[in-house]
């Protein structure tokens, strides 16, 4: 287990009213050590300012996987139809063979979203976006929120990578969930504490979990994590 603090996230200010913390090389934030793990390419913490946003701009080959934190999250597609989020709502798009987005702040108070880049087991498809909103109200364990099962529950996003699934933990009172076994996991935690065998992990931080041993987060109160279980790596053949 390879446990990476949230002080060690690389920051960047890619627009006014925009901060972005890295955990993987991103933009000008290059470390030839640190490009992926798994089947993730990305894990971004985005904080972004009232009517603050990232302009269009282009995806290809990429499934973009969203968990909103705080605020309100408007999400549009080339043809201009918004799509908005609040808090515990998630968005999937699936870049395909290319599309050009847009991503805003459409409230009034600070926005806050963690967005995760997989690296999909298709490609050059049509583009795609699916999004749900409260897909898990807190409480005890762990809840399947997106995967590339094809027997996936009816409230979880289908994902074009068949050897992934994303996970969230919302625990209101101490707790202790199984994480699922597969050859690579990854827990990030949004808020309060989570508890890895030894390791105690705050908002932020991040745990990079290689073998398929049993693990079991534990928490001694309210907190959210996100898992990631993936059982393959980037293949280009």
């Amino acid at each position: 287990m390879d446990v990476r603090r949230a002080a060690s996230r690389m920051r960047s200010v890619p627009q006014k009213g925009i901060v972005t913390r890295h955990a993987f090389s991103f933009g000008g934030h290059y470390d030839p050590e640190n490009v992926r793990f798994g089947l993730l390419l990305a894990c971004n913490e985005e904080s972004l300012e009232p009517a603050a946003g990232f302009g269009e701009h282009p995806h290809r080959d990429t499934e973009i996987v969203t968990w909103v934190v705080e605020g309100e999250l408007e999400h549009r597609d080339e043809g201009g139809a918004p799509h908005r989020l609040g808090p515990g709502g998630l968005q999937r798009l699936s870049a395909g063979g290319g599309v050009r987005h847009v991503e805003r702040n459409a409230g009034g108070t600070r926005l806050t979203f963690v967005q995760m880049w997989l690296h999909p087991d298709t490609f050059g498809e049509a583009p795609a976006y699916a999004s749900v909103s409260d897909p898990a109200p807190p409480g005890p364990g762990l809840t399947l929120l997106a995967t590339g099962a094809p027997d996936a529950p009816p409230r979880a996003l289908r994902l074009r990578q068949r050897a992934a699934a994303l996970y969230v933990g919302r625990p209101v009172t101490a707790d202790s969930a199984p994480l699922p076994s597969a050859p690579y996991r990854y827990v990030h935690v949004v808020r309060g504490g989570v508890r890895l065998g030894d390791e105690l992990l705050t908002a932020g931080d991040a745990a990079r979990i290689t073998g398929a041993d049993a693990l079991t987060a534990r928490c001694e109160g309210p907190a959210e994590y996100l898992v990631w279980e993936m059982h393959a790596e980037p293949s280009y053949g």
